[in-house]
């Protein structure tokens, strides 16, 4: 399997594995820092209001920070980043105190935690390709996804577990501790490459790169530019399913958690089983897979609206989670083809787009779910499917070609990722 020939690689096994314990801390935190502010405010509108202060450091720094970005695009520098990522998070189970006092710190360290994470995630992102010669890119680009679906399984599954033994303030410890991991993990990546350039025998990636604005390299990629905004359209449509499949399930079905529980596993089943299709594409025709994609997935959020019996409720969550990596990893992986600091751009720009996206939807969409549930699925779904066939129409009238080649073919060799 593609997969375990990319582990055998020392390099993308370290930081697969740092990652995976990262990313299902991540899981952890949101789940605790919601329930605590729930828990000790009893108000639905702070726990909104947490998820928005995440988010605008992603916005801000994506918007007009990216000189400030582009100064962490080593291995070495995001190693820093991780460890001061579990130093925050250590802290907060000290400082917090169930009041409108601790409440407030535990906003500013979501905030200072948010700004890490947008340091972080487009540089890492931007930083994996190196590790593997062109062609595996996509591979690659699928293994670390994988991670994150693995996570959203079992994030909410271990988090049960986890309370029976700590309280929900020192999940934000453990979440210290897989920081903590992951630091010492880049700074092993940032050794090695650091020796092996020394050594004279490799170029070594993650070096810091040079900030490149966004509109220019967009404009030269057009179809990208479409697709990255797809995305944000898209995120901000998948805020009916993240508040409105409650109300669906309690209004249409009078279900309850319990229904709700398998409505989820049946979406992070689909995604699992989608996530090997993906990887393993054939390259060429990115745009129409990914198009095609959230086409599948709008039709089948608006048939969720439509529906009358739970069991075709479930086949559809299935469908979404199936094609979900396709629109992940398809777009992550031509962007990982790019030259690595319009690589990093692009990547920072695409983030900023659909935290933006998400963030307004979560802001904009419960009011439209309030009023139907099942209308704000048809509505939700119906405005996905259409941005996604108007994207792939837009695309198939540009005369300029889009294709980002893979500059860094001759460095990519395997002395470079230690075989």
């Amino acid at each position: 399997m593609a997969y375990l020939r990319l582990l055998r690689q020392r390099s993308v096994l370290v930081l697969w594995l740092a990652q995976s314990l990262s990313v299902l801390g991540d899981r952890l935190y949101a789940l605790a820092v919601m329930w605590v502010v729930y828990a000790s405010t009893g108000s639905a509108s702070l726990m909104g209001l947490v998820a928005v202060v995440e988010s605008v450091p992603y916005i801000v720094l994506g918007t007009a920070g990216r000189h400030l970005v582009a100064r962490f695009s080593s291995f070495g520098r995001l190693a820093w980043v991780d460890a001061a990522r579990a130093l925050v998070a250590v802290a907060l189970p000290f400082l917090w105190s169930p009041d409108a006092h601790g409440v407030v710190l535990l906003l500013v360290g979501v905030l200072v935690l948010g700004t890490l994470g947008a340091l972080f995630d487009p540089n890492l992102g931007a930083l994996v390709p190196d590790l593997v010669e062109s062609e595996r890119v996509q591979q690659v680009t699928g293994l670390f996804d994988l991670t994150g679906r693995i996570a959203r399984i079992a994030g909410p599954a271990s988090i049960g577990l986890m309370l029976l033994v700590v309280s929900e303030v020192q999940l934000f410890a453990l979440n210290g501790v897989t920081f903590a991991v992951s630091a010492v993990a880049l700074g092993w990546l940032a050794r090695r490459y650091a020796i092996a350039a020394g050594g004279g025998a490799v170029e070594r990636p993650g070096k810091t790169r040079s900030a490149v604005r966004a509109w220019p390299v967009v404009r030269a990629h057009p179809r990208v530019g479409l697709a990255v905004g797809l995305h944000g359209v898209a995120l901000f449509c998948s805020a009916v399913s993240a508040v409105g499949m409650p109300a669906l399930l309690a209004t249409r079905y009078g279900a309850g958690a319990a229904v709700y529980g398998l409505v989820t596993a049946a979406v992070g089943i689909g995604a699992l089983l989608g996530n090997p299709l993906a990887s393993n594409r054939r390259s060429g025709g990115w745009l129409r897979v990914y198009c095609g994609a959230w086409v599948v997935q709008g039709l089948a959020t608006a048939c969720m609206g439509l529906v009358l019996n739970l069991p075709a409720l479930v086949l559809l969550a299935l469908v979404t989670g199936l094609v979900t990596p396709a629109t992940s990893v398809t777009l992550r992986a031509h962007l990982g083809a790019f030259e690595p600091a319009e690589r990093l751009r692009l990547m920072s720009v695409d983030q900023t787009v659909i935290r933006t996206g998400g963030t307004a939807g979560m802001l904009l969409l419960p009011f439209l779910v309030d009023a139907s549930p099942r209308g704000a699925f048809v509505v939700g779904g119906a405005v996905v499917t259409g941005s996604a066939l108007a994207a792939l129409l837009a695309s198939s009238r540009l005369l300029r070609p889009d294709a980002a080649l893979p500059v860094l073919a001759a460095t990519r060799s395997r002395a470079a990722v230690g075989e």
